[in-house]
């Protein structure tokens, strides 16, 4: 089956860890990978925002990338990215009725990849799956005046809910909100985001860290609703051990970065500088190393869609404790794989920390229950099946039946 994937400011080549560089782009690349190995015919279609860019990269893993000319070949923000998508819209119209490469099925991610997408469907008969990856009514509901959306936005993804073939929820919590949107329950699907569990295993390196201090990682885009500042303050309840911070800017641009600023100055006034690191960006392919290196992953937003670092310290047998928000209700099973506690509340976070810190035996227990439930529940090869089952209903092909010798 050919699939074009739609990924208007999130592509799969991007480094992670910038402001507009996170799970999107990881899930893209995942997903479009274990497609690949399935079989199916995979285009990432992406803004060109550097104009040494080739129209057309092809990947060593058989996926292949289209840099879209809409606006101009620079850097630009995803909240500024709307006026660009009539021009992203009527490339993807011309590329696909020349015929020369048509999709069977369109999977649009984030709401202005499904504004384009859209449009050009009907134009060219090509069926569209949508993946929100984050809502505007949650945005607006905890940013409020500080969310800087296009005014639109809320109008427009309730619209696509009723527009396109089919709505891939990633939680259970999103399929609540998207029901209060108005979007009808028999056009959504669950389907999670997965892990990649070549990558993210138990054993392998571990990072390099002080021997008799317990590790607390967090790890995620140096933004506010990542929610690093309560970390950061329930450190004063976990007087014995070190956090260490990963994510934002390399590690030399961090004394520039406001975030990474402020986050420093906080530790300090906290009394706890001397055991808060900040990292910066890390190759993904080195991120293993850091989750094996933690004795427990701290994942602590104000709201959060699905979540992947969580997921992926779960595949290297680390256990989480989560803010009970989103898709982290989902992956982490409170009292077995975790702990959940409430967002935005230091005092009840570090409680939390300082309890399975001191407990050896819990620590292994969900350890081994978060490595079992990564492996069995959210593998990339079993998000691919799912929606290639999808993907055949919106799109009329008929799949080949699988033969058990």
């Amino acid at each position: 089956m050919r699939i074009a994937m739609i990924s208007e400011h999130a592509s799969p080549l991007a480094a992670l860890g910038g402001v507009d560089a996170g799970g999107q782009n990881t899930h893209v690349a995942e997903l479009s990978t274990a497609l690949a190995a399935e079989g199916h015919e995979v285009r990432v279609y992406t803004r060109r925002d550097a104009p040494d860019l080739p129209e057309l990269a092809e990947l060593d893993n058989g996926v292949s990338v289209v840099h879209v000319p809409a606006g101009p070949a620079e850097h630009i923000g995803k909240d500024d990215l709307l006026p660009h998508m009539a021009e992203f819209s009527h490339w993807l119209v011309r590329q696909w009725g020349s015929g020369e490469w048509t999709p069977a099925v369109a999977h649009a991610h984030f709401w202005m990849s499904g504004l384009a997408a859209v449009t050009a469907g009907r134009l060219t008969e090509v069926p569209v799956v949508q993946t929100y990856h984050a809502l505007g009514t949650v945005k607006r509901r905890h940013q409020g005046a500080m969310d800087t959306s296009p005014p639109r936005r809320i109008g427009y993804e309730r619209a696509l809910g009723r527009s396109v073939d089919r709505v891939i929820a990633q939680s259970q919590d999103e399929v609540a909100e998207l029901i209060r949107m108005g979007v009808p329950r028999a056009r959504l699907s669950v389907v999670p985001s997965g892990v990649n569990e070549q990558t993210f295993a138990p054993d392998g390196p571990v990072a390099d860290r002080i021997p008799g201090r317990p590790r607390v990682l967090t790890v995620g885009r140096l933004v506010a609703r990542k929610g690093f500042q309560d970390v950061v303050r329930a450190m004063q309840l976990v007087p014995d051990a070190e956090c260490v911070i990963v994510g934002g800017p390399p590690g030399s641009d961090l004394d520039a970065d406001p975030q990474a600023c402020q986050l420093r100055r906080l530790a300090e006034d906290c009394g706890v500088g001397d055991r808060v690191r900040l990292v910066g960006a890390v190759p993904r392919e080195e991120m293993p190393r850091w989750y094996r290196s933690a004795d427990v992953l701290v994942a602590a937003p104000w709201y959060e869609p699905f979540g992947l670092t969580p997921l992926e310290a779960m595949a290297c047998g680390v256990p989480v404790i989560g803010t009970a928000v989103g898709g982290l209700t989902d992956t982490v099973v409170d009292g077995l794989t975790g702990d959940l506690v409430a967002p935005r509340d230091p005092r009840a976070l570090g409680m939390a920390m300082r309890r399975l810190l001191s407990d050896r035996v819990r620590r292994f227990a969900y350890a081994t229950a978060a490595l079992d439930r990564a492996r069995q529940c959210y593998s990339w090869r079993r998000a691919a099946e799912q929606l290639v089952a999808v993907y055949a209903t919106v799109s009329g092909v008929r799949q080949p039946s699988r033969v058990v010798a």
